[in-house]
């Protein structure tokens, strides 16, 4: 797939990291989310979607 012909998703990150396992705080840090309330954007690719759903009390998809 051509990331041209996939739409973009923005993720932001609103759960708090303290207490998060080291496995969750991989996942929202490969998402390129460092700092609460902050906002990425991504192509929707099967990986990102991937990750997303691995952290769902962590992260929105902001639409």
């Amino acid at each position: 797939m051509a990331k041209t012909a996939a739409k973009q998703i923005k993720v932001k990150l609103t759960g708090s990291l303290i207490g998060a396992s080291p496995a969750q705080r991989k996942i929202v840090q490969s998402l390129g989310l460092k700092k609460g309330n902050q906002v990425v954007e991504h192509y929707e690719t099967p990986i990102i979607m991937g990750m997303i759903k691995k952290v769902p009390h962590l992260v929105t998809v902001v639409e």
